[in-house]
């Protein structure tokens, strides 16, 4: 993906998260300088699978499996510190050599033990589905104007006087939902004195060091989190995440002008999953949704929920392919699609006598909504040791074709395992 023309090439989810965007980023991060997390928290969950090892990265960035690329967690994310170097242990135990090539935006924020708690005894947390990990509540303090940043934890007296409006505010919000759980300022000092000083060596002006990369000729690689139908302004409202999972929101959660980026990859199964509540048009029925669940292993990295399973929805990826300005497509897990006798595409919607072609804003509408099928013979044979387009059955590049044209977007890499073997490159 990387020549000339793009230096800057960003990867976003086009669906509903858990699409492998992480396995993505981990095959093209081979060409890159730099890797920058631009959004998200420790809700993120990208698995990589190399050899017979799975690593499971939530806040780091995929890259940082390749020795030589500079891995960078941008300005938009939100941090976990005591999870971070939990993760950055357990890459040092497992042979990753982390030391000099992770750096940490020193305007991120960070998640607080109050953020999560506030989080778990939230009615609303529980009816969105959230993962409990104090995202929402970090992002609210961010926007409200009472967050603490890394670059706070430079001055330990003046981070106090916020922890403790923090601590207030979470425990107002606490009191107000009945519980009976209360935060307090000293124990999660306690953590910022002991964290601190590991985090501070890692704390850098991110966008300035991309910036100075991208100007010496460096290829830089955005990686998202969640994906574009959980975006706060363009996903199924209320049922998203708390920050911009589109390509807007990449530069700036990584701290560059949007005219530095050169090009949009989308990632996208090709069959349709989501985690949590809120609208699935093309949801499976059962026993089919478990069988794919099944051959998919469609379970959660972060929290191992079952994840809901259902058709490719042309309507969702056309939508994500304009807010996104995608310029290509990965298709994944084709693989587990390799069973079924038949498969099928949604392309519309029919709602009340309506027919949508485009995704409706309406969460009214998209509840009620009944999709239209295309529907395509299935390979019943099995795809996993296609190493070249041609390499696969016939009806399984049909599918493809299809998907392709309703995309309006070119297809540049096909994967049909859990392997970096096992990625199809089309570019």
């Amino acid at each position: 993906m990387f020549d000339s023309n793009v230096r800057t090439l960003c990867v976003v989810g086009a669906q509903w998260g858990d699409e492998g965007k992480g396995k993505l980023v981990d095959v093209i991060a081979e060409r890159a300088d730099w890797v920058v997390r631009y959004q998200g928290g420790a809700n993120a969950g990208h698995t990589v699978q190399i050899g017979g090892r799975a690593f499971v990265l939530h806040q780091i960035p995929s890259g940082i499996l390749h020795p030589g690329v500079r891995c960078a967690i941008g300005n938009g994310v939100v941090l976990d510190p005591d999870t971070l170097f939990t993760e950055i242990d357990e890459l040092v135990r497992d042979g990753v050599d982390v030391e000099g090539r992770l750096y940490v935006s020193d305007r991120a924020h960070l998640v607080l033990p109050y953020h999560k708690l506030v989080d778990c005894e939230s009615a609303a947390s529980r009816a969105i589905g959230t993962t409990g990990r104090g995202i929402g509540p970090a992002y609210e303090d961010k926007v409200a104007r009472r967050g603490i940043r890394v670059q706070d934890l430079r001055h330990l007296d003046r981070a106090r006087e916020l922890v403790a409006h923090g601590v207030a505010h979470a425990n107002a919000l606490l009191a107000a939902s009945g519980s009976e759980r209360r935060a307090d300022t000293e124990s999660t000092m306690e953590m910022l004195e002991r964290l601190a000083p590991r985090l501070l060596t890692l704390a850098e002006d991110v966008g300035l060091a991309v910036h100075r990369a991208r100007q010496a000729g460096a290829a830089v690689l955005l990686e998202g989190a969640q994906g574009s139908l959980l975006d706060v302004d363009h996903g199924t409202y209320p049922f998203v995440t708390s920050s911009s999972t589109t390509s807007g929101g990449a530069a700036i959660g990584a701290g560059l002008a949007p005219t530095s980026i050169d090009a949009v990859l989308g990632v996208v199964k090709a069959y349709t999953t989501r985690v949590g509540n809120g609208p699935l048009p093309t949801e499976l029925d059962e026993p089919l949704g478990a069988i794919v669940r099944e051959l998919g292993k469609e379970f959660g990295a972060t929290t191992g929920r079952p994840r809901r399973c259902g058709w490719y929805d042309a309507v969702v990826v056309r939508y994500a392919a304009r807010v996104n300005g995608l310029t290509g497509l990965a298709v994944t897990k084709l693989d587990v699609l390799d069973t079924l006798d038949r498969v099928a595409i949604c392309t519309a919607y029919e709602c009340d006598g309506d027919v949508y072609d485009e995704f409706p804003g309406d969460l009214v509408v998209l509840e009620r909504v009944v999709p239209r099928y295309e529907w395509l013979d299935g390979w019943r044979e099995s795809t996993a040791n296609a190493r070249r387009l041609d390499d696969l059955p016939s009806a399984a590049r049909r599918y493809l074709d299809r998907v392709r044209e309703l995309a309006g977007t070119a297809i540049a890499y096909v994967s049909v395992g859990t392997r970096r073997d096992q990625i199809i490159g089309l570019d």
